[in-house]
C-alpha cells in the first residue's frame, strides 16, 4: 500500500462485514480493478467502510451524490473521521437559478437569473485550490461536479507566489491581484477582496478562512500574517503564500485576445448562414449581443455570459470536451459513487437536457453554436475520465454490476447484528382497519411508522384520514421545501408525531431509527414507485429497529415483489447465520437526534452551540463596537445560510451589547438626496 497521507479517527473500528468488505475493496484497488461494487445493505456502516479503504489507499477522492442534502450528509461524516485532512464540499453554488431561454411559441426571450450562495461558492473554490495545492484530499460532490468550470493549468500557471525576504513590486502586486479577479475595496475586506495600506496589503483569498497581510519593505515582502478578518490582529505567521484565483473563469489576456478573434470568425460564419435562409432578425440579434459581448471582453476581461464562448477562450475545438472537476484531480484518484443506481442515470442525463435548450437559443440567434461546448460531460466522457471507480449501494444497477463483473464486495451483515426486517403481504381489501391497528400497536410503545403511497395527492387524503382518527400524522412529499423536511424527520425522531406519509422520499438516506413500521401501499403496481429496487429501498427503512417490519398491502405477487422478497430472504438467512455462529445478540440502535444524519440539522445545531458560547463579553465597554460588528458578520452570513435561527439568537446578543455602549445625541439628519448630491 502507499504511504497514505489520510489520518482515519473514530472511536469504532470495522466490524460484522466491514472488515471483510475493507480488506476486499484494498486487494481489488491494488490489483489495478477499475470498477467495484460495493453492494451494502442499509444500516451496514458503507460510509465507515468506504472511510477505512480511503485511509489505507492514501490516494485523492471523489465522492459523487446524487443530491444535496447526501452530499452534506457525506461532507459532515467524512469530515468527522478526516478532521486533519482536507475534505471538501463541491455543490451547485446557486441558491435560485433560471437558465437562459428562448421559447418560440410565444416568442419569450428568458434572460439567465441566478442567485450565487457565496459560502457555497467559496466551499467550491476551496476544493480546487487544495486539489492543486495538496494531496490529502477527499471532495464530496453533486453532479455539479460535471461541469464546465475552467481550466486546472490556468489556476496553477495563475497563482501568485510570495515568500517573505523575496522580491515584489507593490504597483505589480495589486495589478496582479485584480488579474486574478480579486476587488479592490479599502473598506469592506470580504472574501475575494484586497486593500492596500501604506506598506500593508490585506488579501482575502475566498477560500481561506482568515485573510492575509503582506507588509512590503520597498520591493521586497518583509512579513506575511493571517489577520483576524474584523479586528486585523495576527493570528499565525506564513513563510510563503500561494494567492489562487478568486473565481474559476479566470483567463490570461493573451488568451482573450485570441478568442476575441475565432469569436469574430465563427459570427462571420454564423450571420452568412442565417442571411442565406432569410433569418434577418436572427442575424441582428446575434450580431448586436455578441459585438457587445466581445467589446466587454476586450475592455474588461469579462462578460455577462462568458461561458458560453468557454470554447473559444480554452482553445478546444468544436465538440471537444469541457474541463471539470474531475480534471482537477491526479489521474490515480479514487472515485466513490454514492446510491450508484441513482447517481449513474442522473449523470447520464445532465448532457441531452443543456443541449436541448441552448439548440434553440442557437437557432433563434440568441447565442453562437460554439455555446453547445459549455456543457456537462457526455456520460462516455465522464466514463473515459475514472481511474479507479467504487460504486455504493444497496440496490446496485445493472450498468455498474455489468462493469463490476466479479468484484462486487457483500456487506449484509450489520455491526449492530440487526437482520433484515419480516415482511407481511396482506390483502387490499379491509387495509385500512388493518393498518389502523399496526399503527397503534406501535403508538403504544413510543416507535414511529412510515407509510409510502403512489402519489402526493394519496398521501395528503391518508395524512387527513389518519388524523380523523386521531393519531399523529404527517406527510413528506417534493413539495415541501428541504429545511421543512428536514423539520419535520426530526420531530418524527422526537416523537413530536408517530405516522410520517410520504411518496419517494422515504427511499435512500433517511437514518430514522425509531421506526419499526413500513407500510407500502399499492405495493402490487408495477412501475418506478414500485420497481424490486425501490421495494427493498423502502423496507430497508425499518431494519434499524429491533423490532423492524413491513407490511405491503396487494392482492398479487409482482415479479418485483417476488424480486425485492428472495433478495430480502437470502440477505436474512446470511445475517441469522452469521449472529448463530458468532453469538451475537441483535441490538438496537441507539442514535440521539443531535446526531441526526441531515446536514442542515447538524449545522444548525452547532451554530446554536456557538452563539450560547459567544466570543466572550468585553471587560472594557469600549470594545463593544468591535464585538458589534463581528456578531453583526456573522448574523449576515448564518441568514445567507438560511439558518435563521442562528441568525436570531446572534440579534439578540447584539441588541444587548448596543444596550451597553454609552448614549448619544441624535444627529441631524441628511436626506439622501443631498447625500448623493454631496
Amino acid at each position: 500500500m502507499p504511504n497514505t497521507p489520510f489520518k482515519l479517527k473514530s472511536r469504532f473500528k470495522p466490524s460484522g462485514d466491514q472488515p471483510q468488505a475493507v480488506k476486499k475493496l484494498l486487494a481489488g484497488l491494488k490489483a489495478g480493478c477499475r470498477h467495484q461494487v460495493l453492494l451494502g445493505v442499509t444500516g451496514s456502516g458503507k460510509t465507515f467502510t468506504a472511510a477505512n479503504a480511503i485511509a489505507q489507499w492514501g490516494r485523492p477522492v471523489l465522492v459523487i451524490s446524487h443530491n444535496k442534502v447526501l452530499a452534506a450528509q457525506l461532507y459532515a461524516e467524512f469530515k468527522s473521521f478526516f478532521p486533519n485532512n482536507a475534505v471538501e464540499y463541491f455543490i451547485s453554488y446557486y441558491d435560485y437559478y433560471q437558465p437562459e431561454a428562448y421559447i418560440p411559441q410565444t416568442d419569450t426571450y428568458i434572460e439567465k437569473d441566478a442567485a450565487i450562495n457565496e459560502h457555497i461558492e467559496r466551499l467550491r473554490l476551496k476544493a480546487t485550490s487544495s486539489l492543486v495545492s495538496r494531496n490529502d484530499v477527499i471532495v464530496v460532490a453533486s453532479v455539479s461536479s460535471i461541469y464546465n468550470i475552467g481550466d486546472p493549468q490556468d489556476v496553477q500557471d495563475l497563482c501568485l507566489y510570495l515568500e517573505t525576504r523575496g522580491e515584489h513590486a507593490r504597483d505589480r502586486l495589486t495589478d496582479e491581484l485584480i488579474r486574478l479577479q480579486y476587488e479592490r475595496n479599502e473598506l469592506d475586506l470580504a472574501p475575494g477582496r484586497f486593500r492596500v495600506r501604506g506598506g500593508r496589503i490585506e488579501i482575502f483569498p475566498p477560500y481561506a478562512e482568515h485573510p492575509v497581510r503582506v507588509t512590503m519593505d520597498g520591493d521586497q515582502v518583509s512579513c506575511i500574517e493571517e489577520i483576524h478578518r474584523v479586528t486585523g490582529d495576527a493570528v499565525g505567521r506564513k513563510v510563503s503564500l500561494h494567492v489562487y484565483p478568486a473565481k474559476h473563469f479566470v483567463t490570461p489576456p493573451s488568451r482573450i485576445q485570441a478568442a476575441l478573434t475565432t469569436i469574430a470568425q465563427e459570427l462571420e460564419e454564423r450571420l452568412a448562414q442565417l442571411r442565406s435562409q432569410n433569418k434577418l432578425l436572427e442575424a441582428q440579434r446575434l450580431q448586436s449581443r455578441t459585438k457587445y459581448d466581445m467589446a466587454m471582453m476586450k475592455s474588461m476581461g469579462f462578460c455577462h455570459g462568458i461561458e458560453n464562448y468557454s470554447r473559444h477562450i480554452s482553445g478546444r475545438g468544436s465538440g471537444e470536451r469541457p474541463f471539470c472537476l474531475l480534471d482537477y484531480f491526479s489521474k490515480d484518484f479514487l472515485m466513490l459513487i454514492d446510491e450508484s443506481h441513482v447517481t449513474l442515470p442522473q449523470v447520464r442525463g445532465m448532457y441531452e437536457g443543456d443541449r436541448s435548450r441552448k439548440e434553440i437559443l442557437i437557432e433563434h440567434g440568441f447565442r453562437l453554436p460554439s455555446a453547445l461546448d459549455n456543457r456537462p460531460l457526455k456520460f462516455k466522457e465522464f466514463e473515459s475520465l475514472l481511474n479507479q471507480a467504487i460504486y455504493i449501494s444497496a440496490t446496485p444497477g445493472p450498468y455498474e454490476l455489468s462493469l463490476a463483473g466479479e468484484s462486487i464486495i457483500e456487506q449484509i451483515v450489520r455491526p449492530t447484528g440487526l437482520v433484515d426486517p419480516d415482511v407481511l403481504i396482506h390483502p387490499i381489501k379491509g387495509q385500512m382497519d388493518h393498518l389502523l391497528g399496526e399503527i397503534n400497536e406501535r403508538v403504544k410503545t413510543k416507535e414511529r411508522v412510515l407509510i409510502t403511497t403512489l402519489t402526493k395527492r394519496m398521501a395528503e387524503d391518508l395524512n387527513a384520514y389518519l388524523a380523523g382518527k386521531g393519531l399523529r400524522v404527517r406527510y413528506l412529499h417534493s413539495d415541501i421545501q428541504s429545511l421543512e423536511r428536514i423539520k419535520i424527520l426530526k420531530d418524527l425522531r422526537l416523537g413530536h408525531f408517530d405516522v410520517l406519509v410520504g411518496v419517494n422520499l422515504l427511499r435512500e438516506g433517511l437514518d430514522l431509527p425509531e421506526v419499526s413500521l413500513v407500510a407500502i401501499l399499492d405495493a402490487d403496481k408495477e412501475g418506478f414507485l414500485r420497481s424490486d429496487t425501490t421495494i427493498i429501498q423502502i423496507c430497508g427503512r425499518a431494519a434499524r429497529h429491533l423490532k423492524g417490519k413491513v407490511i405491503m398491502y396487494a392482492d398479487q405477487m409482482t415479479g418485483s415483489m417476488k424480486r425485492a422478497l428472495d433478495e430480502m430472504e437470502r440477505r436474512r438467512k446470511l445475517q441469522t447465520s452469521y449472529n448463530a455462529k458468532n453469538k451475537i445478540t441483535p441490538r438496537q440502535i441507539v442514535k440521539s437526534v443531535e446526531d441526526l444524519a441531515e446536514f442542515g440539522v447538524q449545522a444548525k445545531m452547532r451554530g446554536l452551540s456557538l452563539v450560547r458560547e459567544g466570543v466572550g463579553w468585553p471587560e472594557d465597554k469600549k470594545k463593544a463596537p468591535q464585538l458589534i460588528k463581528e456578531l453583526e458578520e456573522q448574523m449576515k452570513e448564518a441568514a445567507e445560510r438560511l439558518d435563521f435561527e442562528v441568525a436570531a439568537a446572534l440579534r439578540d446578543q447584539i441588541f444587548e451589547l448596543k444596550a451597553m455602549l454609552p448614549k448619544t445625541p441624535d444627529k441631524k439628519k441628511i436626506s439622501p438626496g443631498r447625500a448623493n448630491r454631496s
